[in-house]
């Protein structure tokens, strides 16, 4: 079958380039849908990046979308794979990487998707998320070992919990796929596989309809994108419409972006804090990662931006902080699954990978009075983190402290891994991501080319709160820094 674009054009090609080339009629959605769900099924089978591929783009029949949707709006025709976890369309699975909602279909179009349907984009599958999102390796067992692997090296994992996706925009086949974000799985998937990835402020994405935004603090919903214009452009799709008046009430008083057009303008002096400090974790980063951040640092610097070094003393209290987060992460959300669903079945035990079993028995440790310090603490960390953006413009720091590890290795939930040596390597594994998380300030992964190992390392940057655009600015000036990496992975379509 014919396409209308050629594989090496196609591998590289934006969402706004491509928006605009189904705007013009130079190409219909449905040409477009036809070669990505070839590039997807041409992929699936080294990378596991799916759950489900669909034979047409989702209808979403609750929204009563025109028939011309898809050829006009800021995402006209560009396709989409959302996460197998949060926002969804009606009538779609959405199963969480678990067999605990094995079957389960989303009874109303998210906000969320609804924005971007609104805009033009067609759905076309289910990307793998790591089971209930806790983990930083998409393996799942609920329909039998399904590993999610990096594009750049098939036998490294692509991160999580947003792993499919990550896998899928690397691998060429859409510019940009759905992700969501409570502990650093956009931008996490994001540094593994050489990609962009905007965590945005606290509230600024509506969260699925079935989620209480209060007992969810953490989380947001964005893309993981080929591009910087592209995460840009999913931010302007989102926030061109509202969520209806008592869902996205932690969002109030957010206006619309254009964060596409401000990318033109490049800031020419930033006030950059830089930090590859251990954030108070009993291991020390890797002299690679921290060398790259330094690169990236001086770089900037030589461009002329003001570049200064973050003293420890003005970093959160770190003990504190992680004693909070884990509260959250092992108590809250195990036990949230409960509230859900109730004690699980020894059959539906036995279906649950090893250690989000374990996650579950865990959370009997963590009592109201555990709830109630991780609320009262958050506030420290809060406050630390807006004298840093009091004194800079942005923070610039590592993605991820360590090389990209093996896929279904010690980062895997799908092995029974000691409880709390996995649950210390994760928080350990997440020092740069979680604060963002738990403090609700937008963040930013960029790429900064491969490692010694061929892979790529991502750096990212922090911005104050409701300041994405500018955040993604100072983005575009790393950009100007340091270029853009050159280079696809071993799976990709240009290699079709």
């Amino acid at each position: 079958m014919s396409h209308p674009f050629s594989w090496e054009a196609w591998g590289r090609l934006g969402a706004v380039e491509l928006a605009e080339h189904v705007r013009r009629r130079d190409v219909t959605p449905d040409e477009v849908a036809a070669q990505a769900r070839a590039a997807a099924a041409a992929t699936h089978d080294p990378l596991q990046a799916l759950v489900e591929l669909f034979d047409t783009p989702a209808a979403a029949p609750d929204l009563a979308l025109p028939t011309d949707h898809r050829t006009r709006g800021l995402l006209a025709g560009v396709p989409l794979f959302i996460k197998d976890l949060g926002s969804s369309v009606a009538g779609v699975l959405r199963e969480n990487g678990s067999a605990l909602h094995r079957g389960e279909r989303t009874a109303r179009t998210d906000p969320l998707i609804a924005a971007w349907l609104h805009e033009g984009a067609q759905v076309l599958g289910r990307a793998t998320t790591a089971e209930l999102g806790m983990a930083y390796d998409t393996t799942t067992v609920y329909n039998g070992l399904q590993v999610t692997r990096n594009p750049w090296d098939v036998s490294r994992t692509a991160g999580g919990s947003s792993g499919g996706s990550g896998a899928l925009v690397a691998a060429g086949v859409t510019p940009l796929a759905h992700a969501t974000d409570g502990a650093g799985s956009i931008r996490i998937p994001a540094a593994f596989n050489g990609l962009v990835g905007l965590k945005v402020t606290r509230g600024r994405s509506p969260l699925p309809w079935h989620v209480n935004e209060l007992l969810n603090t953490s989380m947001v919903e964005g893309v993981i994108a080929r591009h910087l214009a592209d995460a840009a452009l999913a931010l302007d799709a989102a926030t061109r419409h509202r969520a209806p008046p008592g869902k996205q009430f932690l969002a109030a008083g957010f206006d619309p972006t254009d964060a596409v057009a401000a990318l033109r303008d490049v800031p020419r002096r930033l006030r950059i804090g830089v930090t590859t400090d251990g954030f108070g974790r009993p291991t020390a980063p890797d002299a690679a990662v921290a060398a790259r951040v330094r690169r990236v640092a001086d770089a900037l610097a030589r461009a002329g931006h003001d570049v200064e070094e973050i003293p420890p003393a003005q970093l959160p209290d770190w003990t504190s902080l992680w004693r909070s987060f884990e509260t959250f992460w092992a108590g809250m959300r195990a036990a949230s699954w409960e509230v859900a669903k109730g004690s699980p079945t020894p059959a539906l035990r036995e279906a649950l990978s090893p250690m989000v079993r374990a996650f579950w028995d865990a959370s009997a440790r963590y009592g109201k009075g555990d709830v109630m310090r991780y609320q009262a603490a958050n506030v420290s960390h809060t406050l630390a983190f807006a004298d840093l953006l009091e004194r800079h413009d942005v923070l610039l720091m590592p993605a991820f402290p360590y090389a990209t590890p093996h896929a279904n290795g010690d980062w895997s939930p799908a092995l029974a891994h000691d409880f709390d040596t996995f649950l210390q390597r994760f928080l350990d594994s997440g020092r740069y991501t979680i604060p963002a998380n738990e403090t609700g300030l937008p963040a930013l992964v960029l790429p900064t080319g491969p490692g010694e190992d061929g892979l790529p390392v991502g750096v990212q940057l922090y911005g104050r709160w409701r300041e994405e655009v500018a955040l993604l600015r100072a983005g575009a000036a790393v950009q100007a820094a340091i270029g853009t990496p050159e280079g696809v992975p071993q799976v990709h379509v240009s290699r079709l």
